[in-house]
């Protein structure tokens, strides 16, 4: 192994043990989770030049907030006040969902927004106020960020900037906004959170909902034993700090046309970039016809990680997004 591969190989090593130690307590199997974390920043173009450690110092650590079982309840309880209110659909699909899957989802995109709350605050000391309320979901497209109240500000007031906020999982490369929905909002904000698809059941366990009242319940007819209601509470996933990475943003802005990047393969483009408006009628077409020129065997253009948008809209990876303190402090400024 040359000495560079040497530097490279102990760089990841040295950042997949601070990316276990930091966000991966609690899971399974924490080893696959940070692997899992750093390919995809990897993927995302969030990594240039194999600089693993220095993502993981400058940007990764510094832009987290961690969620605890308060906040989460909170969120919790949010998103079920809401989702009572609000049918599957509204969400802009047609197919109807269950009420525990979209009670889980939407906890989740609320954690997000709630992470950016207390991203402000740890680094601006500015406190906000969201949205999570009942009403009509297109009440609320515009901003996430309801109000706010900055360090020298004695009352709340509706922040001088339409926020978004889109939340994704881990292992999320894509920050896609649908039709023309960049322009309702100023910024755009992308948030990773990780709660694994079990963080309804690890907080159930958390406020001792399965072991006071389901396994009691199943104890009392007869269904199992006090053994075996052990057993199964202990199999059950516990509840930990979330951790929520606040990726980075984007601006309501010009875009150029085909705003991509890629790699080419034997006969596929594979996308890894793209900064601006995505037509899925069309793009995808004229990219395939521009690099045939330069590689006559390609036929054929997909996305990394996902193949192709189902809508046409505002499509940006993970690497292409506003994330520095000198990015931020432009925002707050203008707040």
């Amino acid at each position: 192994m040359s000495k560079s591969k040497q530097i490279e190989a102990t760089q990841k090593t040295t950042a997949l043990l601070a990316i276990q130690e930091t966000f991966c307590g609690g899971v399974d199997n924490p080893q696959e989770l940070a692997n899992k974390i750093l390919e995809k920043a990897i993927q995302g173009g969030e990594i240039n030049n194999e600089n693993y450690q220095d993502w993981v110092e400058s940007r990764l650590i510094p832009n987290s907030i961690f969620i605890t079982s308060e906040e989460y309840s909170k969120m919790c309880v949010n998103a079920l006040k809401f989702l009572l209110t609000t049918t599957a659909t509204d969400f802009g699909s047609s197919r109807q969902r269950g009420l525990w899957q979209m009670w889980a989802d939407m906890t989740r995109g609320y954690i997000g927004e709630y992470a950016v709350v207390k991203f402000l605050q740890k680094h601006w000391q500015i406190e906000a106020e969201l949205g999570q309320e009942k009403g009509n979901i297109k009440e609320y497209l515009p901003t996430d960020i309801h109000n706010i109240k900055k360090p020298n500000e004695k009352i709340f007031r509706k922040p001088q900037l339409n926020i978004g906020i889109k939340t994704t999982k881990w292992n999320g490369i894509w920050l896609d906004i649908p039709g023309q929905q960049l322009t309702h909002s100023d910024i755009h904000i992308l948030v990773k959170v990780g709660a694994g698809r079990d963080h309804l059941f690890s907080f159930f366990k958390e406020i001792s909902v399965f072991k006071d009242k389901v396994l009691k319940k199943g104890v009392d007819v007869g269904s199992i034993n006090l053994e075996e209601a052990d057993e199964l509470y202990d199999s059950l996933p516990s509840f930990t700090n979330i951790p929520a990475y606040i990726c980075g943003f984007v601006m309501n802005k010009p875009y150029s046309t085909l705003p991509y990047g890629g790699k080419a393969g034997r006969n596929i483009f594979t996308v890894t970039s793209w900064n601006g408006f995505y037509n899925k009628d069309q793009d995808l077409k004229e990219l395939i016809e521009i690099e045939k020129v330069k590689k006559p065997g390609i036929n054929t253009a997909k996305f990394q990680g996902i193949e192709n948008f189902a809508h046409s809209g505002y499509v940006f990876n993970t690497g292409n997004l506003l994330w520095t303190r000198q990015d931020w402090d432009s925002i707050i400024n203008r707040l």
